[in-house]
């Protein structure tokens, strides 16, 4: 069996676009139209994508708690400026929790919990 991706209902379809895109790297893969009031995003290289779901008929989720997405990075201090500068608040770390692997939070515009980690 293969992973394929991980499933996102958004409030925003730009907003989210924007986050994943410009803040994490995903590049945008294709945009498909599934009804007068549905859009449907996948992002991101590799067998393994993200799905940005925007339906106007339903209502997302507030704070959605015990679920994490982790994306590698370069640099932790680095990842740490450019998130600030974009505005968006640190929710966590940085954390070392061992000499190989160092981490932070934030929360993405539907408050998913995103973890960039820099391997040491």
């Amino acid at each position: 069996m293969k992973f394929l991706w991980s499933t996102i209902s958004v409030r925003s379809m730009e907003e989210s676009l924007s986050f994943y895109n410009e803040v994490v790297g995903l590049p945008i893969n294709r945009r498909i139209q599934a009804g007068p009031a549905t859009e449907i995003a996948f992002l991101g290289e590799g067998e393994t994508q993200i799905e940005l779901v925007c339906d106007g008929g339903h209502e997302v989720p507030g704070n959605v708690e015990g679920i994490s997405l982790g994306f590698q990075v370069k640099s932790v201090d680095e990842m740490m400026a450019f998130v600030e500068e974009k505005g968006i608040k640190v929710k966590g770390g940085p954390v070392q929790p061992n000499p190989h692997v160092r981490f932070f939070f934030v929360k993405d515009p539907n408050g998913i919990t995103i973890q960039f980690v820099e391997n040491m």
